[in-house]
């Protein structure tokens, strides 16, 4: 008899030259990307960018639509554009018990079927996905504040591949074992034992997703896609503030789950308003064994102590690094860095925080530069970089909320030589609240507390130090202590370089060595990059590695007396 699955459309069929080319490069972690980030009418399509736009727009205003998706506690909505308009979109609420329940109830049908039938509707999913990529793009955009062009490939392509990624180590972990296996141990007389044994990858149970504000999509994907393809439905809880990127990803999941014959509310959306705050609620309900969780430390940390029934995955705060050294390219390395600082105005897990200069000086190609004058020329850099109005707004996107304004205007208060931080116009929006990234100089010695806390947002700190050693020393010390993401060493100097490398071993941090072209700290590619690390404090997961998928899942078996062959065809 035939699965539901299999009765209906075989996206595993559809898909699988797709899921191996991504299990191949899992394996070999080159450059491989699926979705086309350009958003280009000759990628896309002549039609795409206005179809795509009049889709988002039509979603304005309105109840979301999420056919017979449960929600009898009413509706919840609210989400303002960071450039100004209100969306008016509303979506179904759901009580935090009810929505554990009936994913668990809709997932035991997806829980039996085979890792395969798994992986080919995911992949199904992320084909709609992007064939939706400027809808989700406008709907990023107006959620987040990100400028358009990097909600298109962070919210869109990017997030897409993260996503496969996810599902590529997920498909794969679980074929490990064999379906099935005869065990016969030699006897000394007779015949040997033999059981026939089969071997079923089950998945933990209900999975929840806890979504932040600025990229709910390429921090949401792997989670949701890692849970849904180990065989565990999935609660999709966003931020308040950016539900609709994730309100449409779960509809299309929704809607691939039922044409492959299984129940919808397998993933299920727990919408909230800000005042709800119904995660903790979820996080500890029992039937939740997976929870995955961006945003601050705070409760991040929470989660980690508190929902002890589930594995949690988390990435939270850090003080992401620079150790300048010496450089043969300063202007390349200035041009590197402002963009890497302005890029979504520092609104992002990976920007440079900490940039630590010796007193002395960084040795360069256009002589040596002390701390002072190296932040005078980062912020000229800066200037040069955002000095046209377009190209800034391009660049800086929008600033998400009033927490990041206060932290800008509290970092500006701070004193000593300072430049930047000053507000902008948007040339399209006037009503988005916009900053050019602070630089301020600070001392290793007499300000560490300022520099040893995170200041998210478009601030960074320019930290003169005794000498290159006592910098990497620093890196070691506050990384181990606060966790961060990611951290960069420019040195001319081999010794330096593996000093460097030895620290971020110590630390637990991924490293970058002398980015000055057009490749970027902030930037991780899928397939190739790791995300996060389990290794200090800043995060318990990396997207993806074999870590982040295991856990979701346990190999069962079952086991019985092998029938004799001739009593089996009952010769």
């Amino acid at each position: 008899m035939s699965s539901p699955a299999t009765a209906r459309t075989d996206f595993f069929a559809r898909h699988e030259g797709l899921l191996r080319a991504a299990a191949e490069a899992i394996a070999t972690r080159g450059f491989h990307s699926a979705y086309p980030e350009s958003p280009s009418k000759s990628v896309y399509g002549e039609e795409a960018p206005e179809a795509g736009e009049r889709a988002f727009r039509d979603l304005l205003d309105r109840p979301f639509a999420l056919p017979g998706h449960p929600g009898e506690a009413g509706a919840v909505g609210g989400e303002v554009s960071p450039y100004g308009p209100r969306l008016g979109v509303t979506y179904p609420r759901l009580d935090p018990r009810e929505a554990v329940a009936t994913a668990k109830a809709a997932g035991r049908a997806w829980r039996r079927t085979s890792p395969d039938t798994r992986a080919g509707v995911a992949a199904e999913i992320l084909a709609r996905l992007n064939a939706a990529s400027f809808q989700m793009a406008h709907a990023v955009h107006h959620t987040t504040g990100q400028p358009f062009v990097m909600a298109f490939q962070a919210g869109g392509a990017n997030a897409q591949d993260r996503g496969l990624e996810a599902v590529a180590y997920a498909w794969t972990a679980q074929r490990q074992a064999p379906a099935a296996a005869t065990w016969a141990k030699p006897t000394r007389k007779g015949e040997p034992l033999t059981l026939e044994k089969t071997f079923t990858p089950v998945g933990r149970g209900v999975s929840l997703l806890i979504a932040c504000n600025t990229f709910p999509t390429w921090n949401g994907y792997p989670g949701l896609f890692a849970s849904l393809v180990t065989g565990n439905p999935v609660v999709v809880k966003p931020h308040p503030a950016a539900v609709l990127p994730l309100a449409l990803s779960v509809r299309v999941a929704r809607d691939v789950l039922a044409e492959a014959g299984f129940d919808p509310n397998t993933v299920l959306l727990a919408a909230e308003a800000p005042e709800d705050r119904v995660a903790a609620a979820l996080a500890t309900d029992p039937d939740v064994r997976i929870i995955d969780f961006t945003g601050s430390t705070g409760f991040g940390d929470w989660l980690e102590q508190n929902a002890r029934q589930a594995a949690v995955h988390t990435e939270k705060a850090g003080l992401n690094t620079v150790v300048l050294d010496s450089t043969a390219d300063y202007k390349g390395l200035l041009r590197n860095l402002a963009f890497s600082l302005s890029l979504y105005s520092g609104q992002m897990c990976t920007t440079p925080q900490n940039l630590y200069v010796p007193r002395e000086g960084l040795a360069t190609d256009q002589g040596v530069k002390t701390p002072e004058v190296f932040a005078a020329d980062l912020a000229d850099a800066l200037g040069k970089l955002l000095g046209d109005p377009q190209r800034a707004a391009g660049t800086l996107g929008a600033l998400t909320g009033e927490a990041v304004r206060e932290r800008v205007d509290k970092a500006r208060a701070l004193g000593g030589t300072q430049f930047g931080g000053e507000p902008l116009t948007h040339p399209e929006y006037p009503e988005a609240v916009l900053r050019t990234p602070l630089v301020a100089v600070l001392d290793a010695d007499r300000d560490a507390e300022t520099y040893r806390t995170e200041w998210f947002g478009p601030i960074s700190f320019v930290i003169a130090t005794d000498s290159t050693a006592r910098a990497v020393e620093l890196l070691r010390e506050t990384i181990a202590a606060h966790g961060a993401l990611t951290a960069s060493v420019y040195s001319t100097d081999e010794e330096v370089l593996e000093a460097a490398r030895e620290a971020a071993l110590d630390a637990g941090v991924h490293l970058a060595e002398n980015f000055t072209g057009q490749v970027f700290v902030n930037q991780t590619a899928a397939f190739s990059d790791y995300h996060g690390s389990q290794a200090n404090p800043a995060a318990s997961a990396t997207l993806s590695d074999w870590a982040f998928v295991t856990g979701r899942f346990a190999v069962l078996q079952s086991r019985r007396p092998a029938v004799a062959t001739q009593e089996a065809t009952g010769a």
